[in-house]
């Protein structure tokens, strides 16, 4: 079994974040992964209890996407989403991102890169935030477990696409 890649999470700048991970499949996988509204739902944010109850996604620019999680215990619900600013696909996607219940302020631009080298692909995304203290408050939040245990998610599904011949993930 080829081990996790780590996720790595900086400040870069005085207003951004750049996340790092890579994964053990074509770029073309980790694309449609990223942007097929069944797919998302298997891996973005579904651990404690949450699921993505609600995947909304029109993927073109000008077009939006909206997520809404949902505790199943507690009822509890947390909802983000925007508008997709760039699409160039298998490549790029630059969006806007806003929360339904707003826990920083202003809306951030969010540019996820995929290159691939030798089907290893490497996810970079740039978050820029309106402030520093915006940035800086979202580094100090838990969104490096919650972003982390949601790729170990991505990694694990794209492994067991691979496993069974389906890189089309169709």
């Amino acid at each position: 079994m080829i081990p996790p890649f780590l996720l790595n999470i900086r400040s870069q700048g005085e207003q951004e974040i750049l996340i790092t991970r890579r994964f053990q499949a074509p770029r073309r996988m980790v694309f449609t992964a990223l942007t097929t509204p069944e797919l998302v739902k298997r891996w973005l944010g579904v651990r404690g209890g949450w699921i993505l109850a609600e995947c909304e996604i029109d993927l073109r620019a000008g077009g939006r996407y909206h997520y809404l999680w949902l505790h199943e215990r507690s009822g509890k619900r947390m909802g983000a989403g925007g508008r997709y600013l760039e699409i160039v696909s298998p490549e790029r996607i630059v969006s806007t991102e806003t929360f339904d219940d707003p826990w920083y302020e202003g809306e951030s631009i969010l540019t996820v890169v995929l290159t691939e080298e030798d089907e290893v692909t490497l996810l970079s995304m740039t978050l820029r935030y309106g402030s520093k203290a915006t940035r800086d408050g979202v580094l100090r939040s838990p969104m490096e477990s919650g972003l982390g245990e949601s790729y170990n998610m991505l990694e694990t599904l794209l492994t067991e696409q691979l496993q069974t011949g389906k890189e089309s993930l169709q």
